[in-house]
């Protein structure tokens, strides 16, 4: 049993990593400006702080064996996670990544690729300046979880593919992962340990 720290625990990937780390035992500190929707449940804590206070995300990430970022790269930028998880001397941090940053056949990212929604821009391009900075870090044991690049609601049937830096397509051509079977990708990987310091990625 590990002590979780989720950092944007009320929004869709977040949600589901609360569930499948409560799902198998692990105790929670739920961590969102608003976590009055979370309730009063076994296994949880929860705490309104807003990210973009160092102090007290400090101090609400203080004492867990690992912290789980979830929130959205735009709004929380790299420095605003790292700083206060390795001040508060937790010495694990899971991202939850995006595709944008991933490789394509050709070698290219997909957030370069033509085509690319220009909606998604900003929090991709802030997706991969997040991975370029953990890529810098010295002391944080850290892993970068992308999704494929359809991120959606669906069933959690635990059956998936993992990859390291090249998006995953599916054969009948799609690339996609529902919130539900990421989640249980990013638990295995508290628990495992096995992609410390690396990027990896979820899809069918």
């Amino acid at each position: 049993m590990s002590k979780i720290a989720i950092i944007g625990a009320t929004g869709r990937a977040g949600s589901q990593l609360l569930e499948e780390a409560l799902r198998r035992g692990h105790r929670v500190t739920a961590i969102a400006r608003d976590t009055s929707k979370i309730g009063q449940r076994d296994g949880v804590v929860s705490k309104n702080v807003d990210a973009l206070d160092a102090d007290a995300l400090q101090a609400a990430v203080a004492g867990h064996d690992v912290v789980i970022s979830a929130a959205h790269f735009a709004t929380l930028p790299a420095s605003a996670v790292i700083g206060p998880v390795k001040k508060a001397g937790v010495k694990r941090l899971l991202v939850v990544g995006g595709a944008g940053s991933l490789l394509l056949p050709n070698g290219g990212r997909v957030i370069d690729s033509e085509g690319f929604p220009e909606e998604y821009k900003a929090e991709a391009s802030a997706g991969a300046l997040f991975l370029e900075n953990l890529r810098k870090e010295q002391e944080l044991d850290w892993t970068f979880v992308s999704p494929s690049a359809e991120f959606v609601e669906g069933e959690r049937t635990g059956k998936f593919r993992l990859g390291k830096d090249d998006l995953l397509v599916s054969a009948d051509g799609r690339s996609w992962i529902t919130f539900a079977d990421y989640a249980i990708a990013i638990i295995d990987e508290v628990e495992k340990h096995v992609f410390a310091r690396q990027r990896f990625t979820v899809g069918y």
